[in-house]
C-alpha cells in the first residue's frame, strides 16, 4: 500500500527559512566558542556604534520594504486572476519573504533593546550576540532566496 503524504503549500519554504536560521545561529555560536569570551563591546575601540547601528538600520528597511513590497504586489495582482487566488507554487517563495520581514524586525527590535540594555551597564552576552548575528543574516539569506525561488517558478 503507497501512502501519499501531500504537503501544505508553502511548509518548504518555512523549512528552508528555519533552516537558514538554525544554520546561521550554530556556526555564529561555534565559531565563537574557541575564543571563550562571555560578553562583548557593542563600541569599538575608540569609537562609537551609532554610525554602525544606523547602517544597520538602513539596510534592514530596506529589505524589510523590499520584501513587504513583494509580498503586497504579489498578493495584490491575484485580485485580477479569475479564481482571485495566487497559484500554489508562489507560496513557498513567499513565506521566504515574509520571514525576512520577520527576522528583520526581530533583528531590529533585539539589537536596539541589547544595546540599550548595554548603555545602562549589562553585558552583551554570546546568546544575545550570536542571535543577532542570526537574525540579521538569515534576514538577508531569506530575502535572497526568496527571490531567487520566486524567479524560478515564474519562470518555469
Amino acid at each position: 500500500m503507497v501512502c501519499c503524504c501531500h504537503v501544505r503549500p508553502g511548509v518548504p519554504g518555512l523549512i528552508v527559512g528555519l533552516t537558514f536560521f538554525l544554520a546561521v545561529w550554530l556556526y555564529a555560536y561555534l565559531r565563537l566558542r574557541k575564543e571563550k569570551a562571555e560578553s562583548f563591546e557593542f563600541n569599538p575601540a575608540g569609537g562609537s556604534f551609532l554610525p554602525t547601528i544606523e547602517q544597520y538600520l538602513w539596510l534592514s528597511q530596506f529589505i524589510i520594504g523590499l520584501a513587504s513590497g513583494s509580498i503586497l504586489l504579489l498578493a495584490g495582482s491575484s485580485i485580477f486572476k479569475s479564481s482571485g487566488k495566487l497559484p500554489w507554487e508562489y507560496a513557498s517563495p513567499l513565506v521566504l519573504l515574509a520571514l525576512s520581514v520577520v527576522y528583520g524586525v526581530c533583528f531590529l527590535a533585539f539589537l536596539f533593546r541589547d544595546y540599550e540594555s548595554f548603555l545602562h551597564g549589562f553585558a552583551y552576552t554570546r546568546f544575545a550576540y550570536t542571535r543577532n548575528v542570526a537574525l540579521g543574516f538569515s534576514s538577508l539569506f531569506t530575502f535572497g532566496a526568496g527571490y531567487l525561488w520566486m524567479a524560478f517558478r515564474m519562470s518555469a
